[in-house]
């Protein structure tokens, strides 16, 4: 049986799993869970990395780190994700210097339940392809992008479209922060 992918318009799986937080001894791991930033009232963008220790995924992981006061900025939370264990994750993070000040959890989905549920792991490997949610304060998906294993994000365009969603208006093509919206 093959998993589709949850997509826009559905309820984004409850799930409670452990999170890398910090480097500091006995500090470094907290339980994250579905709740949390509906709880707070806030967005979620969660994003997805299919290894630590590869290539690309620092450099998502970098990017989204130096954006991360614009997602405070827009009431969001910020989720970085794998099917790697969380002392997988403290060992990158110890390891690779653009990852040790990392401003936001980094999510072990160690049974790979989530991203089973998510229906997006890749088929041969069983690890979870590049993909990016933004899920809305009641926990409801309002934008999916999937890359293929090789092909980095663009943060800037997560950004985009979460301004653009939390405007709650009609936004044309290529719209950013602070330009006109439709009128219907």
């Amino acid at each position: 049986m093959k998993n589709h992918i949850v997509s826009v318009g559905s309820t984004f799986p409850e799930f409670k799993k452990l999170a890398v937080v910090s480097l500091d001894k006995d500090k470094e791991f907290y339980e994250i869970s579905s709740e949390d930033h509906k709880n707070a009232g806030q967005w979620l963008v969660m994003f997805w990395w299919p290894k630590d220790f590869t290539f690309v995924c620092p450099t998502e992981i970098a990017e989204f780190n130096k954006k991360f006061e614009d997602f405070q900025d827009r009431d969001t939370m910020v989720i970085g994700a794998s099917t790697d264990s969380e002392f997988v994750h403290l060992a990158w993070r110890k390891n690779h210097d653009d990852l040790r000040g990392l401003k936001f959890p980094m999510l072990a989905d160690t049974s790979k339940s989530l991203a089973e549920e998510l229906g997006i792991l890749e088929a041969n490997e069983k690890v979870a392809y590049r993909v990016t949610y933004i899920v809305d304060p009641q926990g409801i998906v309002r934008w999916v992008a999937v890359n293929d294993l090789s092909v980095g994000r663009n943060v800037n365009e997560v950004i985009r479209v979460l301004d653009a969603l939390q405007t709650d208006e009609l936004c044309p093509c290529n719209w950013v922060k602070g330009e006109e919206t439709l009128t219907a």
